[in-house]
């Protein structure tokens, strides 16, 4: 058996290491840019003809749309923006995101393939932690002028309900 063997989803001639770890540099940037509250800065981490979903597992498994959220462009992101920092009112709370096993998985013409797992959580002002959200990262991350951007990020969501409403992104 060949150790050095690639799997068919990730040819090693096509992905570099380098491409790697920016894209785990993208991840880490856009968890820190929303964990710090910086909600203005997040559709920078998109293309104008982005697209950034949120589905449930459950519906993604039996082909049913029903996405949770689901913007189709990088102004949508920027009303939503607004909405959360000018017009909607929800509970205090800070958010944690943890993201893992991030791995480029191939590419579609110039866009680069990758998945990664992520675990949301939430501290509410007394200070007790819970689990938000768990699921994964299906992304679709393109080179702007040497600046990785995600041009569709569909987030995969494994737990069917959350105790709360999604206000931020996740």
């Amino acid at each position: 058996m060949n150790s050095q063997a690639t799997t068919p989803s990730r040819p090693a001639d096509t992905i570099s290491t380098d491409l790697e770890r920016r894209v785990v540099a993208l991840n880490y940037h856009y968890a820190q840019c929303l964990d710090d509250g910086r909600l203005k800065e997040w559709p920078d981490f998109f293309t104008d003809d982005c697209r950034y979903l949120i589905h449930s597992r459950e519906n993604l498994d039996c082909g049913l749309e029903g996405y949770w959220l689901y913007f189709e462009n990088k102004p949508m992101l920027r009303d939503r923006v607004v909405s959360l920092t000018d017009v909607n009112i929800f509970h205090i709370h800070h958010e944690r995101r943890f993201v893992t096993n991030v791995l480029v998985t191939g590419r579609d013409g110039d866009v680069w393939l990758a998945r990664s797992n992520y675990m949301m959580m939430h501290t509410n002002n007394e200070g007790r932690s819970k689990i938000f959200s768990i699921g994964e990262y299906r992304d679709r991350i393109v080179d702007e002028g040497g600046v990785l951007r995600f041009r569709e990020r569909l987030v995969v969501v494994d737990t069917f309900t959350v105790e709360s409403h999604i206000s931020n992104p996740i």
